[in-house]
């Protein structure tokens, strides 16, 4: 059997190895978080620029898409 100080120097060793597949599944969700962040901000913008670029500002009712037809329909 392992000796005590032996012992605590694999539970140390098993946290150090644990501490760095955290750290990197950190990193990877981190980087997951910045590019959605950007996708959102991203959406953020197009939807702003849809809006103003609207006649009505976008507080009109939903058009009817009838109205869209040729008159020879």
């Amino acid at each position: 059997m392992n000796n005590p100080t032996e012992q605590a120097t694999d539970r140390i060793d098993d946290l150090e190895l644990k501490i760095s597949f955290l750290e990197d599944a950190l990193e990877k969700l981190d980087q997951v978080v910045i590019k959605q962040q950007g996708q959102i901000d991203a959406l953020i913008h197009e939807i702003v620029t849809i809006k103003s670029s609207s006649t009505d500002g976008g507080l009109a009712a939903p058009r009817n898409l009838r109205d869209d037809l040729p008159p020879h329909f």
